[in-house]
């Protein structure tokens, strides 16, 4: 069976997506998926995610090991199944990278899965404290639970 392939997109790819990652590797153990992140820019390429980032979700049994790279049009258009953004701002840049509308059905936002939270996109926690990084996991965790139920059917 070919495996699924999802794609979370942030904009630096130090936070957010990394982290919607860490998730839903955990949440898909064992299930023909392959999960990666990337940002739409390419300000911390190469870089682990933001180290309180990491500490929150180690608190949660996530591992975030990946390096941040920048969404890349001409190869993970076609290699992704879903790809997923955190705001309506990565949305709106990943359908202008789609120059031939040819993959806008593959383009969804993680909101579009919550299950129970009323959040309308994943807010960046780069700027706040603690608190902001655990409701940016608690989001993440429905979404990525909501997405792996599609994902099932």
């Amino acid at each position: 069976m070919k495996p699924i392939k999802i794609l979370f997109v942030c904009l630096g790819n130090i936070c957010r997506s990394p982290a919607a990652e860490g998730v839903m590797k955990k949440l898909a153990a064992g299930l023909p998926v392959e999960i990666d992140s990337a940002g739409t820019a390419g300000y911390h390429i190469g870089e682990l995610p933001d180290a309180r980032m990491r500490s929150h979700a180690a608190k949660r049994g996530y591992i975030l090991n990946s390096h941040a790279r920048q969404f890349d049009p001409k190869i993970d258009f076609e290699k992704f199944d879903y790809i997923v953004a955190m705001d309506k701002s990565n949305y709106h840049d990943l359908q202008s990278f789609d120059t031939s509308r040819k993959y806008s059905k593959k383009i969804s936002m993680l909101t579009d899965y919550r299950q129970k939270m009323d959040a309308v996109e994943v807010p960046d926690p780069y700027y706040g404290g603690p608190a902001e990084f655990e409701h940016v996991l608690d989001i993440l965790e429905d979404g990525c639970g909501g997405l792996l139920k599609v994902l099932q059917k």
